[in-house]
């Protein structure tokens, strides 16, 4: 083989190795500006890295409770029997939504009343007519002209009154049918009526309808925590149904007398519930933050830590194309953040759900 194809041979082998590692190279950046999916997103929460004082966690235990100022019983007016019902337990009806109707024999007396009265004061009426006019020509005096006035007026007033009576009623007096509606918009969380039902007015509520877009959060306080726990103080809820989530809210309210039979102090705390994650009957954990007087340090969220070979992770995020691993040294811990000594800056953003599957991504690129 002569020179010149040796040396032709040579050149061609080396164009193919670079051509080959520029197809690497290309390779390997298409997969790190791989980009999150729109689906990927939507399911990613991310946190700020604050510089927060170092903080112990106090955990008390409670349960979610209607807010009472927004909840409404409703007994009925009259004795009679359900003729209807239009509603389930756990429905959600509107102010004025039409819920029962019941046959009772108590707007019928009170129909008849007013048709009575109104006849008697159709008869007051013209009799008032007629002593004004023999007032004017000097034939009545002037005390029958007054006591037929008030027979008028206390006539006027038993009708209103009636009419008053039918409007609580809901009823129009004649058919005897009394039309529960809602009081409020809400859920309705007892229901004690169905169709065929005898009730009886003042007896037990037949039904009840709960705002739940807030709650209360009951929590219990040992006399041990008393000093920890004031009106106005912010608090973290977290509750079986999600783990991973915090609810923020204020203590609104502190018993000053202990209960009987738990022998703890009842906290109150008032929680917005706009997404409708906190039921009524839910068992809690309360957390509130006590400062330990030990400065300050960059504090991520737990939910964002992830433990892989002994190690501490966070993943950061910078943009839907650009994330990165970062190994972090925690100094202290609480509930809610670890405090670490490095890592990541102020103000970066980490991952707080779903991080484990990102960071399984970018580490299987490495």
């Amino acid at each position: 083989m002569t020179k010149y194809s040796i040396l032709t041979l040579a050149l061609f082998n080396l164009a193919l190795i670079s051509c080959n590692k520029g197809a690497q190279n290309n390779e390997e950046s298409t997969i790190e500006k791989e980009c999150l999916s729109e689906a990927m997103k939507s399911t990613l929460n991310m946190e700020k890295v604050t510089l927060r004082p170092i903080e112990r966690s106090l955990t008390l235990n409670g349960y979610i409770d209607y807010n009472q100022d927004k909840t409404v019983p409703f007994n009925s007016l009259v004795d009679g029997v359900v003729t209807n019902t239009y509603f389930s337990l756990g429905d959600f009806v509107t102010k004025g939504q039409l819920l029962a109707e019941i046959k009772s024999a108590d707007t019928n007396e009170i129909y008849s009343e007013l048709k009575a009265t109104e006849a008697e004061l159709k008869v007051a009426k013209r009799e008032l007519e007629s002593v004004e006019s023999m007032y004017k020509d000097g034939i009545a005096s002037q005390k029958e002209l007054i006591e037929a006035q008030e027979d008028v007026k206390t006539l006027n007033s038993k009708v209103a009154a009636a009419k008053s009576s039918l409007a609580i009623f809901n009823s129009r007096g004649e058919s005897g049918v009394v039309k529960v509606v809602a009081p409020q918009s809400g859920y309705v969380v007892t229901k004690n009526v169905s169709t065929g039902m005898t009730v009886n007015a003042g007896d037990e509520p037949l039904f009840t309808i709960a705002d739940l877009s807030d709650v209360w959060i009951m929590a219990n306080v040992y006399a041990a925590n008393m000093r920890h726990v004031q009106p106005n103080q912010e608090v973290k809820v977290s509750t079986l149904a999600y783990p991973d989530e915090y609810f923020a809210g204020k203590v609104t309210k502190v018993s000053q007398v202990f209960d009987a039979e738990e022998r703890v102090l009842k906290a109150r705390i008032s929680m917005e519930n706009k997404e409708m994650k906190l039921k009524p009957g839910m068992s809690a954990d309360i957390i509130i933050q006590l400062e330990t007087n030990e400065g300050k340090s960059l504090a991520i969220p737990n939910t964002a830590i992830i433990f892989d070979n002994n190690q501490n992770y966070v993943v950061v995020y910078k943009n839907d194309c650009e994330q990165e691993v970062r190994k972090i040294t925690p100094v202290s811990k609480n509930n809610i953040y670890t405090y670490i000594a490095d890592g990541v800056k102020e103000n970066e953003m980490v991952v707080t759900t779903n991080e484990l599957l990102i960071y399984e991504q970018l580490t299987n690129k490495l």
